[in-house]
C-alpha cells in the first residue's frame, strides 16, 4: 500500500474511533443530566422539610424515589450518605423502600 493511502486509512480510523467516543458520551448526557435532577430533587426536598414545610404525599414520594435513584447513581461515599440523610429527613425513617 502506498504511504499516502495508509495515512488516509489512519486518518479515517482515527476519526471513527473519536467519533465512537463522541457518541458514547453523548449517549449518556442524559443518564447523566437525570441523575442531577435526582440528586437536586432529593437534596432541596429535604432542605424544604428541614425548614418546617409540610409536603404532601406525592411530593414525598417523588422525592424519596429520586433519593434512592441518586443514592444508586453514585460512587461516593460521602454523596451516598448525604442522599441517604436527605432521604431520612424526607421519609422519617430510615432504610424506608
Amino acid at each position: 500500500m502506498p504511504p499516502r493511502a495508509m495515512l488516509i486509512r489512519t486518518g479515517l480510523i482515527r476519526t471513527l474511533g473519536r467519533s465512537a467516543v463522541i457518541a458514547l458520551g453523548l449517549a449518556s448526557l442524559p443518564q447523566t443530566l437525570f441523575a442531577q435532577d435526582d440528586a437536586s430533587l432529593c437534596l432541596v426536598t429535604a432542605e424544604r422539610v428541614d425548614a418546617g414545610e409540610t409536603l404532601s404525599g406525592a411530593e414525598r414520594q417523588a422525592a424519596h424515589e429520586a433519593c434512592l435513584r441518586a443514592l444508586a447513581a453514585t460512587g461516593s461515599v460521602v454523596q451516598k450518605y448525604q442522599f441517604q440523610e436527605a432521604d431520612f429527613t424526607i421519609t422519617g425513617a430510615r432504610g424506608a423502600d
